[in-house]
């Protein structure tokens, strides 16, 4: 049996088709479904049972459950807006010790979702190497968190046995629900759609023009497939980069968008909230040399591509 916590969120629910198209449905799905529209994404999958996350640490640690042979940890708290660092702790941090600890002490596999927020404003690399952990300074409380977990994976040994994927910017479907998380083409579809200008952050870095700041997007059939791979290779460990390996414009984004919506550019840059000026990323490109030192080959999707394939499912409001 494998359980997936956060399956009714963006990543874990179309984690949880991927599995149903492999025909696998020995599935217990946990998240919290409390005042969410999140269980839409639940339709049509196939699963054994659903938890409630607040109810399923009780019930896991009390040995009610059926032999798991998996778990696959996706549920968190990923708002970078959010302040409430003690909610973080134990949301990001506490309940995932528990469940490594439950995991490691049960002979079950781990695998786990990071974030490239961990990585903080880039100026110590993109490298997903355990050994240079220590060395990030994340920016975003979100961040901190998803580090101090991966510090902790790793300093108490559980990285040998266990995978963490460190996600870049995902996007597809299945994440209308994420309010002001949801990805750029999400949330401007239907702007661009209507003839509505797509908005933009101004940059506030000489670096960068306005709209040239550069991040890894990756779609998230993408990132299914590299996650399957490892979710089939249990001689497999460590934490990886979970990105394209090639970082490109807000601009480009955009242009993509309007590209495949046959629509022409219109774009105006607006002023970035006060409160992520100071934590925010110009740039990221994943290093995703381990991935495929471990033999994961897959090819990805062009940003045009991702996004062309994207677009079939926002114009519908189609799931995966």
């Amino acid at each position: 049996m494998i359980i997936l916590t956060g399956g009714a969120g963006f990543i874990g629910s179309c984690f949880l088709w991927k599995l149903n198209q492999e025909g696998i449905d020995d599935i217990i799905v946990v998240d919290n479904l409390t005042d969410s529209c999140k269980w839409k994404n639940l339709v049509g999958k196939k699963f054994r049972d659903y938890i409630q996350k607040e109810d399923f640490l009780d019930i896991l640690e009390s040995g009610k459950l059926p032999r798991i042979k998996t778990i696959v940890h996706l549920g968190a708290c990923s708002s970078t807006v959010l302040s409430d660092a003690a909610y973080f702790l134990k949301n990001n941090y506490e309940y995932s010790k528990r469940l490594a600890q439950w995991a490691d002490a049960h002979s079950a596999r781990f695998l786990y979702a990071s974030s490239a927020a961990t990585y903080g404003d880039g100026s110590n690399g993109y490298d997903d190497a355990e050994n240079k952990l220590d060395s990030l300074k994340p920016l975003n409380i979100y961040g901190y968190t998803k580090h101090m977990f991966d510090l902790w994976m790793f300093k108490h040994g559980f990285l040998n046995k266990s995978v963490g994927f460190k996600f870049f910017n995902v996007f597809g479907p299945n994440e209308y629900h994420k309010a002001e998380m949801m990805s750029v083409v999400c949330k401007c579809f239907d702007d661009v759609k209507s003839g509505r200008p797509l908005r933009l952050f101004r940059s506030y870095h000489p670096d960068y023009k306005d709209g040239e700041q550069k991040r890894d997007f990756i779609y998230v059939k993408d990132a299914l497939e590299v996650m399957y791979y490892f979710f089939t290779k249990p001689d497999k460990s460590g934490i990886f980069n979970l990105g394209m390996g090639q970082a490109h414009s807000w601009n480009d984004l955009a242009q993509a968008i309007f590209l495949a919506l046959g629509m022409p550019p219109k774009i105006e840059y607006i002023e970035m909230p006060q409160e992520l000026k100071a934590k925010y990323q110009y740039f990221t490109q994943a290093k995703m040399d381990k991935i495929k030192a471990f033999g994961c080959k897959h090819s990805f999707m062009s940003l045009k591509e991702a996004i062309k394939d994207y677009s079939l499912y926002l114009g519908g409001k189609a799931f995966l």
